[in-house]
């Protein structure tokens, strides 16, 4: 029995050395134990390698029950922490109807009330936004941060993950401490702790086609900071149909980059630029090819700021342009995108 706790052992050890991520870590442990457990149900008694880890698979039935309700001991107390947080977020001050401000927040949004393409009525209309965020990760904390404390009135964040250690390197909305978190609360309590002016709303769940369209209809603008294809089509295709203006990050090791998805403005949508998955292994993700953690913070401001710039009219948005930027060389470029007739998400739609 003491091998293969050793070997457990071993594994967390080379993972944590490898930095692989805490759950894929859990994950092998799981498999070993499934391993060991196999192999006494088939093995024969007397055989050598079940004396070697245990003689019986009893003991590790017993483990794996434990762990189990440990397991469940915590998701318990998680759920039960987030219906806390929910039921504070509910109670928590909301920004004051009617579009007036506090002498407080007078003060806090100063610098945007003086400047001439902001001023009063923009402020008052970031006040009264409300903006989906979709994942709480590397571009989500940015987006999240910024829009907060620019009185952004109500943002929502949906995301199914939770904290874990390597996230820290980029996601600065989180803390070591959330480690083992729901992400969207861990970065809902950061928002409150930074505006107590605006509603933050946390969606702990993975977004899917079923909610999708009724989420989005609740929000003005979608800002999508997720790291697959497949949510990125699927957060394309909601805004498309809900007519929502969709602001879409992407990151890659030193590479970002960014537009105005707003088919019903006359731009093209995100399949009208992207329109195929690619194929497993073109697109590596960040944990398979790394990204340098400066980088969801450049390209995530610049998504907040073109967010505020669609709340308050102010400047040329994205819109019709890729923004593409090599951290790398400290080199921006622009590319104009165009809206594609055929396509097969935004071209068939003549109310457009």
């Amino acid at each position: 029995m003491a091998f293969v706790l050793i070997m457990a052992a071993a594994l967390w050890g080379l993972g944590a050395l490898l930095g692989t991520p805490r759950r894929m870590r859990w994950t092998m442990i799981a498999m070993l134990w499934v391993g060991v457990v196999l192999l006494h149900l088939v093995l024969p008694e007397g055989s050598p390698l079940r004396a070697s880890t245990g003689g019986s698979a009893a003991p590790w039935l017993l483990l794996g029950g434990l762990v189990a309700l440990i397991l469940a001991y915590r998701s318990g107390l998680r759920r039960v922490r987030g219906r806390a947080e929910a039921a504070e977020a509910a109670a928590a001050p909301r920004p004051p109807q009617g579009g007036t401000f506090s002498e407080v927040e007078l003060e806090r949004y100063a610098r945007h009330i003086v400047l001439r393409e902001v001023g009063g009525p923009g402020q008052r209309s970031l006040k009264e936004a409300r903006v989906l965020v979709i994942g709480a990760g590397g571009l989500g904390a940015p987006v999240m941060t910024y829009l907060a404390a620019a009185g952004v009135g109500t943002i929502g964040v949906i995301d199914d993950d939770i904290v874990d250690l390597s996230n820290l390197q980029r996601q600065v909305i989180h803390r070591d401490q959330d480690i083992g978190l729901p992400k969207v609360h861990s970065a809902a309590a950061a928002l409150r702790a930074l505006n107590p002016h605006v509603a933050v709303r946390p969606y702990q769940r993975r977004l899917d086609a079923e909610i999708a369209e009724d989420l989005f209809g609740d929000y003005d603008i979608i800002l999508d900071g997720t790291d697959n294809f497949e949510t990125r089509h699927l957060v394309n295709r909601a805004a498309v149909r809900t007519g929502k203006p969709l602001i879409s990050g992407a990151l890659t090791q030193w590479e970002g980059q960014l537009s105005v998805f707003d088919p019903a403005s006359g731009a093209p949508c995100y399949a009208c630029v992207f329109p195929d998955i690619p194929a497993e292994g073109l697109a590596p993700s960040c944990a398979e090819a790394g990204v340098i953690g400066t980088l969801p913070g450049v390209i995530g401001a610049m998504m907040a700021g073109e967010a505020i710039k669609l709340i308050t009219g102010a400047g040329a948005p994205l819109r019709g342009t890729l923004l593409i930027y090599d951290a790398l060389y400290a080199d921006a470029r622009r590319i104009k995108i165009e809206r594609r007739r055929d396509c097969a998400v935004c071209g068939a739609r003549e109310d457009l």
